[in-house]
């Protein structure tokens, strides 16, 4: 059980610097990047529109794996 907490400690420490990242930065560069990525898929018809980030996905599905891989350490 002492293990699960001190994931859910980690992994709460994370999200706030990450929030605190996002809050204190918003005119950063890189930021307005993220959702807008080469490999995103935007199609846009008339009054449709689909989008659907596929690089951006995938990106962040690598770091937090590699980050779980960590804390599993």
């Amino acid at each position: 059980m002492a293990s699960l907490g001190k994931s859910i400690v980690l992994l709460g420490v994370l999200l706030t610097a990450i929030g605190l990242a996002l809050w204190m930065a918003p005119s950063a560069r890189w930021l307005g990047r993220i959702g807008r990525l080469p490999g995103d898929i935007y199609v846009r018809r008339g009054d449709f529109t689909f989008y659907f980030p596929l690089a951006t996905s995938i990106i962040i599905s690598i770091v937090l794996t590699i980050l779980f891989a960590l804390m599993r350490r």
